[in-house]
């Protein structure tokens, strides 16, 4: 089968950093399913396991890739939910070979069905930003229990990626929270308020001076998708007493002690804890993906693709690493077929 991978980790302005190649198809046992890929979508972890991580212990290469969207062709003997010929969506696993392969196998207990109203290729942008977005928004911040204190509001740092341009959208959809995102350019600003920001700031600029203006009290949930290290003391001054604060990205340095006097409590949210661990509620994962894909057929919300850079092929995908690394990515970019 055709693949994309590498050999030896490294900087994306390397030919040699993403590479074609020709793997053995591999075969379902157990709980796995084979899904024939269809498409995928690229997220920050791909450039950051591309740069660091070496191939698993006794194999030539090294295939990334999380989200995809495709057919299941083969189905192990222990498969429970799902059938050969299902049309499905899912996040993949940090321990296994990734979806940048004509064929892959993940376990059936993380897989959703692929919503039925949308194409693959907008599909394969949803599956790992949603689950992070609504573990955050549900599990870690219990965004459906507020307190008086935060007056109903979120803060979402970085609206307008991947992350952020979901959780705006499950917020409107699921909730009655007043969402006021940050961005700081043009298009990124539209692109927040598109998918359903409330309100809009700029996170290049002192963010407790622009809540205040906004003339909203205070928040009391605030997830941070970005650059949290220096955004931290801001969001110490602006959240509000017994708020909650969420972080996603890899901060240099977290010191908590700004949110003691306010007793704010800080959340973590790693979308591969419970494949990586194989967590008792490991299924969880299936029913946020067939949740999120049901609000998706029903038009409560929409994929984040916004952009099909090409079909899976290490020219591509190297375009679109490189992209994601400067920077300026808006919402998700989508490769469809080799």
């Amino acid at each position: 089968m055709k693949a994309v991978a590498y050999k030896v980790p490294g900087s994306i302005d390397s030919e040699e950093s993403l590479i074609d190649v020709v793997l053995e198809k591999p075969k379902a046992s157990g709980r796995d399913l084979l899904v024939k890929v269809e498409a995928v979508s690229v997220n920050p972890v791909d450039t950051k396991l591309r740069r660091a991580r070496p191939p698993f212990e006794g194999d030539e290469y090294a295939v990334l890739g999380f989200d995809a969207s495709g057919v299941i062709e083969e189905i192990g003997g222990s498969v429970e939910n799902f059938k050969v010929g299902d049309q499905v969506f899912y996040a993949g696993s940090l321990v296994r070979p990734g979806t940048n392969s004509e064929f892959h196998l993940v376990d059936e207990r993380i897989v959703g069905r692929k919503p039925s109203s949308i194409s693959d290729s907008e599909a394969a942008a949803l599956p790992l930003t949603a689950l992070t977005a609504w573990e955050m928004l549900f599990d870690r911040l219990m965004v459906d229990r507020p307190r008086a204190e935060g007056g109903d509001i979120v803060l979402i740092i970085g609206g307008a990626g991947g992350v952020g341009s979901i959780a705006i959208q499950l917020l409107r959809a699921l909730t009655d929270l007043t969402v006021i995102a940050t961005a700081s350019r043009p298009e990124t600003e539209a692109w927040a308020r598109e998918c359903g920001a409330h309100h809009v700031i700029n996170h290049r600029e002192p963010l407790p001076e622009q809540i205040i203006a906004l003339g909203l009290r205070a928040p009391e949930f605030v997830f941070s998708t970005t650059q949290t290290d220096q955004h931290l003391e801001g969001i110490a001054e602006l959240i509000a007493p017994q708020g909650r604060f969420g972080l996603i990205d890899d901060p240099s340095d977290l010191s908590i002690m700004p949110f003691k006097r306010k007793s704010v409590s800080i959340h973590w949210e790693f979308m591969f804890t419970r494949s990586l661990f194989g967590t008792s509620d490991i299924e969880e994962q299936s029913r946020i993906l067939n949740e999120v894909a049901k609000l998706v057929d029903e038009g409560k919300i929409r994929s984040t693709a916004t952009e099909v850079a090409g079909r899976i092929n290490a020219e591509t995908l190297r375009a679109v690493h490189a992209k994601i690394e400067s920077g300026t990515s808006r919402g998700k970019t989508v490769l469809a077929g080799f």
